[in-house]
């Protein structure tokens, strides 16, 4: 029996919806840019976009920009960090491609609205 079933393609329409999720779950990210393309232009081969999220795919090895906005109070490069670590891993555990770069780009930081009281 031949042991070829065929080719498995993962769209970098998937691969972005995973960087995003993964970033919107890393504390102090309080939300995607919606514009990635100002100052990250770059060409990419396959590419896929989500809010705040350009994946291209070379060579079956992934490079993903994204753009944040954060939450006061947040050591930011710690964050930007911690975003790289688990979109590496997200990508390399969910859809066993390699990882060139993720490049995160802090476009904002968001204030805390002072709470009113009823006094």
């Amino acid at each position: 029996m031949d042991d070829r079933l065929g080719t498995v393609k993962i769209s970098p329409q998937v691969l972005a919806t995973i960087a995003r999720l993964t970033t919107l779950s890393v504390p102090g990210v309080k939300h995607m840019s919606r514009d990635i393309s100002s100052g990250m232009d770059r060409l990419f081969r396959g590419k896929g976009t989500a809010d705040g999220v350009r994946v291209g795919v070379t060579d079956d090895a992934v490079s993903i920009d994204l753009a944040i906005v954060v939450e006061q109070d947040v050591n930011v490069l710690e964050l930007g960090r911690e975003i790289q670590s688990r979109v590496a891993r997200a990508i390399t555990e969910m859809v066993g491609m390699p990882v060139l770069a993720i490049n995160v780009r802090v476009e904002d930081v968001e204030r805390k609205v002072p709470e009113e009281s009823d006094e």
